[in-house]
């Protein structure tokens, strides 16, 4: 009589079902190394049939099983070990495996084989090896071949930009210094664009790195504030900056990077705001110790951004439709590029906006404040802060609005087409067609939504002022006038 349940092998073939529906191999061989059983998975991978075929250990790992006259001798010790064996197939073709084998010895000994076939994942390792240095490779040719193309644009732009401004400065005639003034404009936007071409082209590589240096905060402020002010006074917008008292006077990061991401913002909001203003709001919305972290806003009353359009705002190369580069321009690398180096400083950026009412920009980053500093400044409970600090900005963001100057015939519309029109006609009378243009074009946005009588006049009013046509555009100014 048996006892609990029978031998080591009959238990195993009373589990056969079970075990043939293994998705690993599994192969069980007796004392004399002769395969009793191979279930399903092993007969279709090593081509062995334990009915029809006289199997021994050693016909499917020769490497590592020799057959003796009385059974096998073998290299390993069995148990819980995995072990890397070459199995062979009744084709005598291999292929790698992971291995373990245990062993029931109760009423006599038997070998439970269980194998794992890793020549798959071999495989996919060496491709991906493979796939990654080409991919490597590939980005450092890239990274090579946009540094040289840049620097070979930089040098002939950089030589025209030189002529036309030394010409500049000798030239008395108005058409030719008009010529001139758009080739050193079409300069400058250039050098912009193989700027932002080559930041991308590093960050990407992640051959970028920052350069934090101790600076004065309100001076970098103050040199940003400069950059642009002239552009957006000239556009009639009002321009605000504040900054929080409680930011300290110097702090540690990379000036130059901060102030590309400012100057890239304040870009946007000055090309994409016809009328209104601009807002620059700073914070410090907590402090770890010497590390402090400073939320900035930057706010506009301009063409604003569908909330369906928002998420192709900071990918590279895409802007929000095809017409914003046909009449705005840009690459659409900037907010990309502006997104990658607030990260790179422990920070984040994000957007709120909707469609003809303006936008909200805000980021945070992390900054090192100077020892010297550190003790005048009290810490901050971090979700306090960024609440407080996200409440103001949504504050601002809803009280600039200007969403009625677009309505036609309302009393904010009429008043910033009376703004306008006045500051055209100022413009027509000196002769100043550059301004003119970008107060007509200001004029036809506000008359969108306006009768068709109007619509066609402001297209004859731009129209005038492209030719140049002084009696025309004045004409046309007063039938608007009086229509208003």
């Amino acid at each position: 009589m048996k006892k609990h349940g029978g031998t080591p092998m009959e238990k195993y073939i009373k589990y056969r079902d079970l075990i043939d529906d293994l998705l690993q191999m599994s192969v069980l061989f007796g004392e004399d190394g002769m395969v009793t059983y191979i279930n399903k998975a092993a007969r279709e991978q090593l081509q062995f049939d334990n009915k029809t075929d006289r199997v021994h250990i050693s016909d499917i790992f020769p490497n590592e099983f020799e057959r003796t006259a009385t059974g096998f001798k073998y290299a390993y010790e069995f148990g819980s070990d995995i072990h890397d064996m070459m199995a062979y197939r009744k084709n005598k073709t291999c292929f790698r495996t992971e291995t373990k084998i245990v062993v029931d010895s109760y009423e006599g000994l038997v070998y439970l084989c269980m194998i794992r076939d890793v020549s798959k994942s071999d495989f996919l390792e060496k491709e991906i090896l493979r796939v990654t240095k080409e991919a490597e490779e590939a980005m450092k040719v890239k990274s090579e071949f946009v540094a040289n193309v840049t620097h070979e644009l930089r040098t002939p732009v950089n030589g025209i930009l030189g002529n036309v401004r030394e010409l500049i400065s000798k030239e008395e005639n108005k058409e030719t210094l008009k010529g001139l003034s758009i080739i050193e404009r079409c300069c400058n936007d250039m050098n912009g664009i193989i700027n932002n071409i080559l930041d991308f082209s590093k960050l990407e590589a992640g051959k970028f790195t920052l350069e934090p240096r101790r600076f004065c905060f309100r001076n970098m402020m103050d040199y940003v504030k400069a950059n642009h002010i002239n552009k957006i006074t000239e556009k009639g917008l009002e321009f605000f900056m504040t900054i929080s008292p409680d930011i300290p006077e110097d702090i540690i990061s990379d000036e130059l990077r901060i102030s590309q991401v400012l100057n890239n913002l304040l870009s946007n909001a000055c090309k994409f705001t016809s009328f209104g203003k601009i807002t620059v709001e700073v914070v410090r919305t907590t402090q770890l110790g010497s590390k402090a972290e400073l939320f900035f806003i930057v706010m506009d009353t301009g063409v604003g951004i569908d909330q369906s359009a928002q998420d192709k705002l900071f990918k590279s190369f895409s802007q929000v439709d095809a017409t914003i580069s046909r009449k705005y321009g840009g690459t659409g690398l900037g907010l990309n590029i502006c997104k990658q180096l607030v990260e790179m400083m422990g920070g984040s950026i994000s957007v709120n906006s909707e469609k003809n009412k303006g936008s909200m920009f805000s980021f945070s980053i992390w900054v090192d404040i100077p020892d010297d500093e550190v003790a005048e400044l009290t810490g901050t409970e971090p979700d306090i802060a960024m609440h407080k600090a996200m409440l103001i900005a949504r504050e601002m963001y809803e009280n600039e609005q200007v969403d009625e100057s677009r309505i036609y015939g309302s009393e904010k519309n009429k008043e910033e087409l009376n703004k306008n029109i006045s500051k055209l006609i100022l413009s027509i009378e000196m002769e100043n067609w550059e301004k003119a243009e970008m107060f007509v074009n200001v004029i036809r946005e506000l008359t969108e939504e306006a009768p068709r009588e109007m619509k066609t006049l402001a297209l004859k009013l731009k129209m005038a002022v492209q030719k140049e046509n002084t009696e025309k555009a004045l004409e046309s100014c007063e039938t608007f006038g009086e229509l208003l």
